[in-house]
């Protein structure tokens, strides 16, 4: 079976996420790339701001797991559902909406998430 051009783009993200590498971060998105962190921020718009806000609010390697699938993908449109734990402190449940440029590259992130708890 193929691997889904939603599935590729998710593991380059985890990928990115692992290595804090400002160029692969980069690859990940189109130059006028749209990303939603949550309701109330304000979106991080073009590659570089994309970037500058992910080192700001990196997570350092080893301190996280993720667990992902594609629950739904047509034509550039990707939803991913996932579960990220933070073993020091707490886990999330998360929601991805994706949307993919013909390139591969994302045009548009947005991400929910919702806390299931906390770790003493």
């Amino acid at each position: 079976m193929a691997v889904s051009r939603g599935a590729e783009w998710v593991a380059g993200y985890v990928a990115a996420w692992e290595s804090n590498d400002p160029a692969e971060i980069g690859a990940l998105f189109t130059d006028d790339a749209v990303y939603l962190t949550s309701p109330d921020s304000k979106p991080r718009v073009g590659r570089d701001e994309i970037v500058a806000g992910w080192l700001e609010d990196l997570d350092e390697p080893g301190t996280w797991a993720f667990d992902w699938k594609v629950l739904h993908e047509h034509d550039g449109f990707v939803v991913v559902q996932g579960r990220t734990v933070y073993p020091a402190r707490s886990d999330y449940l998360n929601l991805w909406i994706i949307r993919l440029a013909p390139d591969g590259r994302a045009s548009e992130y947005t991400e929910w998430y919702m806390a299931r708890g906390h770790k003493d």
